[in-house]
């Protein structure tokens, strides 16, 4: 029996919720209900106009509701009054094909049916910036190699702490902080779940870690590339498959410690990854990272080719331990639910085709990577990542042709506004549109 939101709402003292949903460019869009009406709110959901969002309706479609799902209840550490509910979408009593959370919900179903679970876990890098936007933060952070400063660290404890802090009393688990490779740069980790669970987190924890630095005069942004001379914001997923308490994944006698199976779930990755560009960058300042010239301290961390190897971060798809890999391609535009979507779809072409990812590379992709000619490059810029889109079977398939033109159809509009006001080349600096259009993706 589903949880009852209004008799949660007596127990917990909460006055207002935000019901969420999250459409195809990763906007979260919300309406805040107070408690007196939640009842009718988890039977029915909130009303909002489709088209008013970026989901490829009109003003003539019928309103959309966003019934709230009760298990993804967050109660705003920040502001407990408030509880916070991610929802899927619903228009004339079917889900909206379209929603990325019922795509993932889809996605999922398909492993279900195999008695499998996907298991993921994101890291998700970003900024602390002066509210502008034209600056790191903390006018001190000025290290070439910055990474794990500890001084540069510790004089955001206050604002880490709170967000830590939060995630603590949420239950997620988190277990490390670090100042990362750009100045100003952090990076938060909290334990892996299921990837529905592991979506709804990351959407929340975007907008947590925005709200608390907002709440201490700051401004956080996960943009991709918001400044030229610094390394970019990665969101890196670590991907294993479980069935039960087995991790399907697993096997100690493998070099890399893989099984066949995870070996097919990388291949239909790698099979697929110039079109799943199109969704885990899928911004035109995205392709700033991929691919990117040298920063300030010496590597980007971001892959530029299509390939694999054991504990290296030079390359796509890193392989740390046994029985998990670490797939590198993404990056803090990205939309959570498409994220975890579009690896459930690609894994599973994989296995169903049998697909084979080639042999790992023991190299130095940012120096050796030119001696291996044949590899396949990721695209150069969000034109290409949508062409390849529009022709992969595998994604097209597991999405649906119809939800993945419209999603095309979006793109392109937002490549043509662009492509009226600017003009993009990874060696001019960053455009305006980029940064009012980005800084808050």
């Amino acid at each position: 029996m589903a949880k009852d939101l209004s008799k949660i709402a007596k127990q917990k003292k909460i006055k207002y919720f935000l019901i969420s949903f999250v459409d195809l460019f990763g906007v979260l869009r919300s309406k805040l209900v107070p408690t007196e009406a939640i009842k009718e709110m988890q039977k029915n959901g909130a009303g909002f106009a489709g088209f008013a969002t970026w989901l490829d309706m009109t003003p003539a479609d019928a309103d959309m509701f966003a019934i709230p799902d009760p298990d993804s209840l967050i109660q705003l550490p920040w502001k407990k009054e408030v509880g916070w509910l991610a929802s899927d979408l619903w228009m004339n009593g079917k889900p909206v094909a379209a929603s990325p959370r019922v795509i993932l919900k889809n996605q999922i179903n398909k492993l279900k049916r195999n008695n499998m679970v996907l298991k993921s876990g994101v890291e998700c890098e970003y900024f602390l910036i002066k509210p502008e936007g034209s600056s790191i933060a903390d006018s001190r952070d000025t290290q070439p190699k910055p990474c794990y400063d500890q001084s540069a660290l510790m004089r955001q404890y206050d604002l880490i702490k709170e967000i830590c802090d939060a995630m603590l009393k949420m239950g997620w688990n988190p277990y490390q902080n670090d100042h990362e490779d750009a100045n100003g740069q952090f990076e938060m980790n909290w334990d892996y779940s299921d990837s529905l669970n592991t979506a709804d987190r990351h959407v929340f924890f975007k907008f947590m870690v925005k709200s608390i630095a907002e709440k201490n005069g700051l401004r956080a942004t996960f943009m991709p590339k918001p400044f030229e001379n610094l390394t970019g914001n990665g969101c890196h997923a670590h991907v294993s498959l479980w069935n039960g308490n087995k991790n399907l994944f697993l096997d100690k006698g493998d070099k890399l410690g893989l099984t066949r199976l995870a070996y097919n779930f990388l291949g239909g990755i790698i099979n697929s990854a110039e079109a799943l560009s199109a969704f885990f960058n899928p911004s035109i300042n995205s392709y700033r990272r991929i691919d990117a010239p040298v920063t300030t301290s010496g590597a980007t961390w971001s892959p530029s080719k299509i390939s694999f190897t054991g504990n290296n971060r030079t390359h796509m798809i890193r392989i740390p331990d046994p029985g998990r890999f670490e797939l590198r391609l993404m990056d803090g535009s990205a939309n959570p639910y498409l994220l975890q979507a579009g690896i459930i779809a690609a894994g599973v072409d994989g296995m169903e085709k049998k697909r084979d990812p080639g042999q790992p590379l023991f190299i130095n992709m940012y120096t050796d990577g030119d001696n291996y000619p044949n590899l396949k490059k990721l695209p150069s810029d969000l034109e290409e990542a949508l062409e390849h889109l529009s022709n992969n079977e595998p994604l097209l398939s597991a999405f649906g042709e119809k939800n993945v033109t419209s999603y095309l159809k979006l793109k392109q509009n937002e490549l043509k506004d662009f492509n009226s006001k600017e003009t993009f080349s990874k060696k001019d600096p960053i455009t305006e549109w980029e940064k009012i259009n980005t800084l808050d993706c």
